[in-house]
């Protein structure tokens, strides 16, 4: 069973470091801006194995646009914020509207991720106000830290639940 899951959200969240952590078991520190990059990994959940593709993305902002390669073909979708940045939530319901908008969809399964849980004391998004977005839209919600590797691979196995309850 192929999957194809793509990550988006704005520059410097933790997207790359989130799919390293789960696909090397490694935090990388430094921050190296991502042009787009593809990963293949065999994912089991609920006693079934998909084939995965997940999606690396470039950081977007409120003017980038998501195109239609982030949606064709594209079963589910990883949107990802820092907790410690209040933009970088506004910019995940920006994304999450034109991915409705390219889909034709109007709902997309997907997860909301709160990155960064770690740096606590620097919080900009209440978990309460993430997860009433997540409800609102139908969508999972999880808050990670890829540097402690805190749900990392819960982020994944909600997102092909959620594809799977789409597809039943």
């Amino acid at each position: 069973r192929k999957k194809r899951i793509v990550v988006l959200g704005s520059r410097s969240v933790g997207k790359s470091a989130l799919i390293l952590q789960y696909l090397e078991n490694q935090f990388v520190e430094n921050y190296y801006p991502t042009i787009e990059g593809s990963f293949q990994r065999c994912i089991k959940y609920n006693g079934t194995e998909y084939d995965c593709e997940i999606i690396d993305t470039a950081g977007q902002d409120e003017y980038s646009l998501v195109n239609a390669k982030h949606t064709i073909g594209t079963h589910g979708y990883i949107f990802v914020y820092s907790v410690a940045s209040r933009n970088s939530f506004d910019v995940v319901k920006v994304l999450y509207d034109r991915v409705l908008d390219f889909s034709g969809f109007q709902q997309v399964p997907c997860v909301i991720v709160g990155s960064k849980s770690d740096l606590d004391q620097f919080r900009q998004i209440d978990p309460s106000e993430a997860q009433q977005f997540a409800q609102l839209n139908n969508a999972a919600w999880i808050e990670t830290s890829a540097k402690k590797n805190v749900n990392v691979a819960q982020v994944f196995e909600h997102c092909l639940a959620e594809i799977e309850k789409r597809s039943t």
